[in-house]
């Protein structure tokens, strides 16, 4: 079997409900060992979060926290962070989601941690940022949602403002630490130089906002909500068919006119209204209302089967239950299952990045709270009677 691309890191894991576990979870599904670090008594506090449960274990926290193995450290005791030194001194990377401040006041802070380990990556991930008279705000991702412009274009005119339906700041600052992981240790490998990786929400959700951006940036005007319609290109958006919705994307000349050859109204190419997505997009409120009429008349099924036949871009709004149940999801291993010592075989979100020669995978599923404590500190040089003494003094639990 082929190694897995990131067998070569050692990740110190500190973070807990999503953005920092969604990191840890890219790096650790590509083959990295993850080491998850977490406090005593409820570990990260995931593990309440719910229903849904399995046998007492949350399906939000197994559901995040697969490849990773757990140990549980005191860290308000100073056996404890000194415990934790022993393990930053072999890191590759270190990752936390605390406040800004919260470790250096334990010692833990990048500038500390260098000093015991140079050529570490230390990534730490807030609402945000480390710099910037917003730093010391608690960061969660509504509130990022809200003031990265992201809810203010979503939904549709005139509603509630609506956020986007999954966590989206919360997993892209996952995403973009992982990047920014990778990168930094790139330039380690280059240079033996470790870095210090800052990763906010609010930049986070600021990142996605492109076509936003770039109407701002060029007109002055403030993009406002658009439903599920594209800020620049149209017909390109949900209609209403005889028993729900499909999405049409047809974005460009050549696809408008495959779409009107198909749904037969080749009236709409000889119509100047529509006749370049400029002026299509200048009378788009009509364009809807005429197409809608149109698409009314057939149910869902038989308007891709219509559309696909011709090239159109079409698909249906799928619910979840759905989407684990469609036959390309599965056959793209985007569902698999894993046996968990009390939950039994728990399912799960497959390896969304397919590598030919090193492929990510699913080994095991997320751990029992401190279940890997005195493995972890025997790879580190403790013995059994030194794990003994520690936990007989609630500095370590297993």
């Amino acid at each position: 079997m082929p190694s897995s691309a990131l067998s070569c890191l050692k990740v110190i894991d500190l973070t807990q409900i999503m953005a920092g576990p969604f990191c840890t979870l890219l790096l650790a599904d590509m083959g990295a060992e993850v080491i998850k670090v977490e406090k005593p008594g409820v570990g990260d506090d995931t593990r309440k979060m719910g229903p849904p449960f399995i046998k007492n274990e949350s399906a939000a926290f197994l559901s995040i926290n697969r490849n990773k193995r757990s140990i549980v450290i005191d860290l308000k005791q100073a056996a404890g962070i000194e415990i934790m030194k022993t393990l930053i001194e072999t890191a590759d990377v270190l990752v936390q989601n605390f406040r800004p401040q919260t470790l250096d006041r334990l010692g833990l802070g990048y500038e500390s941690v260098r000093e015991i380990n140079p050529r570490i990556v230390y990534c730490s991930i807030s609402g945000f940022g480390n710099t910037g008279p917003y730093k010391d705000k608690g960061g969660f991702d509504l509130i990022a949602q809200g003031m990265s412009g992201l809810m203010s274009v979503t939904g549709s005119d005139g509603n509630m403002p609506t956020k986007v339906g999954v966590p989206i700041t919360d997993l892209s600052a996952g995403l973009y630490a992982a990047y920014g992981i990778l990168a930094a240790y790139v330039h380690r490998i280059n240079t033996g130089e470790g870095q210090h990786v800052d990763i906010s929400l609010l930049e986070s959700g600021i990142g996605y906002t492109f076509w936003e951006a770039a109407e701002y940036f060029s007109t002055g005007n403030v993009p406002g909500p658009k439903g599920s319609a594209h800020r620049l290109n149209a017909p390109y958006q949900a209609f209403p068919t005889a028993d729900g919705f499909i999405n049409i994307g047809a974005a460009n000349q050549r696809n408008w006119e495959r779409m009107c050859d198909a749904i037969d109204r080749q009236d709409l190419l000889v119509n100047e209204l529509f006749s370049d997505n400029k002026q299509r997009m200048n009378n788009i409120d009509l364009l809807v209302e005429t197409l809608s009429d149109t698409f009314k008349s057939r149910k869902t099924i038989d308007w891709q089967e219509v559309l696909e036949t011709q090239g159109v871009p079409c698909g249906p709004i799928l619910t979840i239950d759905e989407v684990f149940n469609d036959p390309h999801v599965i056959s793209r291993d985007m569902v698999v299952e894993t046996p968990h010592p009390t939950a039994g075989n728990v399912k799960n979100i497959g390896v969304p990045i397919k590598l030919s020669k090193t492929p990510g995978k699913v080994k095991h599923s997320a751990p029992i709270l401190g279940s890997s404590t005195r493995e972890i500190l025997k790879e580190h040089g403790y013995q059994d009677t030194q794990i003994d003494s520690y936990i007989s003094k609630n500095i370590l639990y297993e």
